[in-house]
């Protein structure tokens, strides 16, 4: 098993990507921990995990400094160690740049890119300590290219991959590698409700003609937390079927 005893914490673990990436990482052998700021999807993926595996559950809005802290004080207490963090917890609040609200963009802002910020924060020491971790960073190829209605999804993600990078060269030295994934357009609750119109049109824009899976980002997350990932630290993994070329 690729992730044989390593302590993996994933927020936003209760639905879509990132609970597809903790019941896959659960059944490589990981102690997963299920963050998330919805307590029934929470636990519902920690009663899958434990079909396969080993996970608990911890109640997570990333906004909350305090939250993030008691997560990173509640793992190390029960695991002694925290090996990996994958920032996959996200929002979309969309609209024209000229319409958008200012409670709109500081929500996005606040949880796609501050509570990144929270949970890096709330690891980081532990990882040092322990002269060895993983953070992955979930962007988007919006924040490669851009994407009309999404000023405020953009700034956000642009944001981490410079984040990412920053980080890949601040900590690297402590034997801590930051990575970044970029998923293109993948079918999850988020996508559920655009209209079948828009997601042909994801579709034809697509090389691969398709939306892409959960499990297809789940992969990715899976190879860079992996060991097989060692020499891996500061990339922007693309995962969008060819979109962006």
């Amino acid at each position: 098993m690729r992730l044989e005893n390593k302590v993996v914490v994933i927020t936003g673990a209760g639905s879509g990507i990132g609970k597809e990436t903790a019941l896959l990482f659960a059944k490589e052998g990981a102690k997963v921990v299920v963050a998330d700021v919805n307590e029934k999807a929470g636990e519902e993926t920690v009663e899958q995990i434990r079909k396969n595996g080993e996970g608990f559950f911890i109640k997570l809005d990333v906004t909350n400094r305090e939250q993030s802290k008691q997560m990173a004080k509640t793992t190390l207490e029960k695991y002694g160690k925290i090996d990996v963090l994958i920032n996959n917890a996200g929002i979309v609040q969309d609209a024209f740049v000229s319409k958008m609200t200012e409670q709109q963009w500081d929500r996005v802002i606040d949880v796609n890119l501050k509570g990144v910020f929270n949970c890096i924060q709330s690891v980081v020491e532990i990882m040092m300590n322990q002269g060895s971790g993983v953070i992955i960073n979930t962007s988007s190829i919006v924040g490669l290219n851009g994407n009309v209605g999404q000023v405020n999804y953009a700034a956000t993600k642009a944001g981490l991959i410079g984040m990412t990078k920053t980080l890949a060269k601040e900590l690297g030295k402590k034997g801590i590698r930051v990575n970044a994934v970029a998923p293109g357009f993948i079918a999850t609750p988020m996508t559920a409700a655009v209209p079948e119109k828009i997601l042909e049109m994801m579709k034809e824009k697509t090389p691969l003609r398709r939306l892409g899976e959960p499990r297809d980002i789940a992969n990715a997350y899976l190879y860079l937390a992996s060991d097989e990932a060692n020499f891996v630290n500061g990339a922007v993994l693309c995962v969008d079927g060819g979109l962006v070329i």
